[in-house]
């Protein structure tokens, strides 16, 4: 169901979930911009992406697409990789960025639900879990070795030079294939197994 018959339907509900859904996007595209800055490529900073502006990352159709059929996408954060000293660290640290960002942030919301008082917390603890549960599936969607997804340029900065160019010619039609399996649903049980694996990992992390 799209955000749009949300809005509709329940105002409440579109808003505990959209601006969410919004901010993990921001953050998970700052923290790309971030680390290519602080590898030595100040492209994302000279453009004003470095930010927390929503404007400054939403792209009109990836909203649009958002709103109508709940799945959408922010601009990418521009990176110049011919900046950056080692081309395959730097590949590697600037595309996990995002991901480690939105594992960060399901980790400090459910870090902070599990010092809430469950009779009191209400709509503070319920924020939480949507915020972290949001985060955990953006983290493993991108972990998805498919162009254009972040898995796919780490693998790229792990393989050799045979895989890069092969996954390469796949970016031109990645997006389409990759709306083509969720449409399906093939990408489900993967999706769900990568959320299993970052939950445990954070669960770990957590104070008992």
């Amino acid at each position: 169901m799209g955000l749009l018959n949300l809005l509709l339907t329940n105002p409440v509900a579109f808003a505990f979930i959209a601006i969410p859904l919004m901010y993990a996007i921001i953050f998970h595209e700052l923290a790309h911009g971030y680390v290519a800055y602080r590898l030595g490529d100040p492209t994302a900073k000279h453009l004003g992406r470095l930010s927390l502006n929503p404007l400054k990352h939403l792209d009109p159709l990836g909203t649009l697409m958002l709103f109508l059929v709940g799945f959408g996408w922010a601009r990418p954060v521009p990176v110049n990789f011919s900046n950056i000293r080692d081309y395959r660290k730097g590949m590697i640290l600037v595309s996990s960025a995002g991901i480690v960002m939105n594992m960060i942030l399901a980790f400090a919301a459910l870090f902070l639900y599990s010092l809430l008082n469950p009779d009191q917390s209400g709509m503070v603890a319920l924020a939480l879990v949507i915020f972290a549960k949001i985060n955990i599936v953006l983290a493993a969607f991108n972990l998805i070795p498919i162009p254009p997804l972040d898995g796919s340029k780490i693998l790229a900065g792990f393989a050799p030079a045979g895989v890069q160019a092969a996954l390469h010619r796949m970016e031109r039609f990645g997006f389409l294939i990759v709306i083509a399996l969720l449409y399906l649903g093939a990408l489900d049980p993967v999706i769900d197994f990568l959320q299993q694996m970052i939950l445990s990992l954070i669960n770990i992390l957590l104070p008992a």
